[in-house]
């Protein structure tokens, strides 16, 4: 199985793909297709990986996925345990821009529509203050068929267009052009780190994996993802620390360093830092005020 190219039937005889499904959990691996990718999270927990851009993705969250952007919504380990079945329920609206832009967008008056779709390249994140506008529209091209499900589409295209503070999920263009053997390799490199960032990684453990000397994975990891290997870790250890504060089931922040793969409490709370911008006290504060 390919786990990097996925193909979407994205027919010539259809504007868009929708997909609105409920599954115990998101595919778990790294992947891409050539059409841009809608996501609305409607229920769902866990870690997005988008290019170099890596942050937990909560129910309620939007996101739209560059074409040819590898990622994974990688939920949360509780999904994937059978004695305590849940469920992610999603909606996906794929579309390829190439053909887009030829066609549709190519009337005059959509000539702002038509930069924004050609400027998604390493994909956004839409702002909490403009999730529910978009909700809405995305609802109406779920119930809607044929022009009325286009004309839906192209209100939901002008929404983004018009939005402000949309987040970009990575910051590089560089990793778009992985192929698919290093998509592989990426893949297996992700799947190890989120699986066993609890304990102690060593880097001679994770170039093994990736079938590297330590000095050439060094270089590779960073290529692909603009970030160091420890750095790339540390991230995956925050973003679960995230989830338990939200989460209240801990009685220390001591505990949560140690739970998520951290040796000492001052590098935790150094890292936290650096992470979130907040201290862990002020982060779960700052939830608690909301």
């Amino acid at each position: 199985m390919k786990v990097v190219q996925f193909t979407i039937p994205v027919s010539r005889e259809s504007t868009i793909v929708v997909q609105e499904e409920k599954l115990p959990h998101y595919y778990p691996h790294l992947h891409r297709h050539r059409e841009v990718q809608i996501e609305w999270v409607v229920e769902g927990s866990g870690i997005l990986v988008a290019g170099n851009y890596m942050q937990r993705f909560e129910s309620g969250d939007i996101y739209i996925i560059g074409a040819n952007q590898s990622h994974i919504f990688k939920n949360d380990e509780s999904y994937f345990n059978p004695d305590e079945p849940r469920q992610i329920h999603s909606v996906s609206i794929f579309f390829d821009p190439n053909y887009l832009s030829q066609n549709i967008l190519s009337l005059p008056e959509m000539v702002n529509i038509r930069k924004f779709v050609n400027g998604v390249h390493n994909g956004f994140q839409i702002p909490e203050e403009a999730r529910e506008a978009v909700q809405k529209i995305i609802s109406e091209i779920i119930h809607h068929k044929e022009s009325q499900r286009v004309a839906a589409f192209i209100k939901l295209l002008y929404q983004f267009s018009t939005t402000r503070d949309l987040k970009p999920l990575a910051t590089s263009n560089s990793e778009q052009v992985i192929s698919e053997v290093e998509g592989i390799r990426m893949d297996r490199i992700f799947q190890y780190l989120v699986t066993n960032y609890k304990r102690h990684i060593s880097l001679a453990e994770i170039s093994e994996i990736a079938n590297l000397t330590p000095q050439a994975f060094c270089r590779y990891f960073k290529k692909h993802t603009d970030k160091t290997f420890v750095s790339f870790l540390n991230e995956v250890r925050i973003n679960e620390a995230c989830k338990i504060i939200l989460s209240g089931k801990f009685d220390s922040f001591s505990d949560i360093c140690y739970q998520t793969g951290f040796d000492h409490v001052t590098n935790f709370n150094r890292v936290f830092k650096k992470t979130t911008g907040m201290s862990p006290g002020e982060y779960q504060k700052g939830f608690r005020d909301i």
